[in-house]
Order: C-alpha cells, then structure tokens, then sequence
C-alpha cells in the first residue's frame, strides 16, 4: 500500500513559498548562516534560549525532553526540507523546555532572531510565511497529542510509517520507540506482529 507522507503533503498544501518575490528570498538568504552537525551533535540544549531557526538542507535531527525520571522522550523528527526549532521559546526568548540532536551528518540553513524580526517588518509576505509555519506546528502539535492520547501502540506506530516514511531505516529502535512513548521490547513485538500480518 502506498503510504501518504503526511508531513510532506500538508507543508506542500500550505504554499509556504506562495506570494513571496524573489527578491524577498534573495534578502533572505544574504542573511542566513550554514551549520553543520555531526550525528549525535546538540544543536540545542534544554535550558538555553534559542537564537536561531534552523531549516534541514540534509540530514536529520530529533525533538527531545527529559521526562520526571530523567528518561528522554523524543518529541518530534525533523528532516530534510523542515524546521528544526523550539518556536515558542525562539520567540518568546524564553530558556527551550527540550533539546534538539542531530542524529545523522546534519547540514542546516540558520535564521537569527534579528534576522527574523527585519524580515516581518520589511514585507507582509514574511507575516503569511510565519502565520503558515505557527499553523502548520500547532497541526502537528494537535495531531501528535490525539495519537498518544486516543490511539494504541499499534495505530500509533503506524502513524510514525505515514508521517515518516522511510525513517525506520534511519533512526534506530530506541528513539522510535520513545518518540511512540513505548518500549524498544514493546515496537519489537508490534514490528514481528505486523510482518506476520
């Protein structure tokens, strides 16, 4: 069955390149930063304010917190042609409650918090752009909540399959199953279940 990359799909839907001139995106560009990450590098640290939005050119990096047990719970995937950022913090300039690692060679495109701030003012293209990207986050938000809350480990590995496809062979066992909020035991047997299936 062709699995619908639901991620993929719903930025594409969004337009986020719809309405804004070249020359806006040359101005843009002019100011970002290249950063490259080795796999396992931090890109951000909980407790620390975050200066910059970083957009994935390649590679992937993970969402992560620490639960009440010190136990690390993976949030959310970014990979290429996505943001990795704590947004409410960058714009609140408020100390990130998670962490963001990259856990494969990771090249990013950076926009600091200036740069963000200028572009707003200098064209009404960049209010849609941002009013786009805070939608499409608060709908993965929502999305993700109602899977841990409504949906079994089954429904919600398969979720992780649609969103995500492909990143079963690029992220190991341990993060899938902390980002499903299961045990690596617990995916092993949901995996051998569906292959008997």
């Amino acid at each position: 069955m062709h699995q619908e990359n639901y991620l993929k799909t719903l930025g594409e839907a969004m337009n986020f390149g719809e309405g804004i001139p070249e020359e806006q995106w040359l101005i843009l560009f002019k100011r970002a930063k290249e950063k490259h990450l080795k796999a396992n590098e931090i890109f951000l640290m909980a407790g620390d304010i975050p200066h910059y939005i970083g957009y994935v050119v390649s590679g992937l990096l993970r969402l992560y917190y620490l639960d009440t047990e010190g136990k690390e719970v993976t949030k959310h995937f970014a990979t290429e042609n996505t943001f990795a950022i704590s947004y409410s913090a960058f714009l609140q300039r408020e100390e990130s409650r998670f962490s963001i690692q990259a856990l494969e060679d990771t090249s990013l495109l950076l926009f600091d918090y200036q740069t963000y701030i200028d572009m707003l003012k200098s064209h009404v293209c960049w209010q849609i752009f941002a009013k786009k990207l805070a939608e499409l986050l608060f709908i993965i938000k929502e999305k993700r909540e109602a899977e841990l809350l409504m949906h079994d480990a089954q429904a919600r590995y398969l979720c992780f399959l649609e969103d995500y496809p492909g990143l079963e062979r690029r992220v190991n066992q341990y993060h899938i199953a902390s980002y499903l909020n299961i045990t690596a035991e617990s995916l092993s047997r949901i995996r051998s279940h569906l292959k008997k299936n």
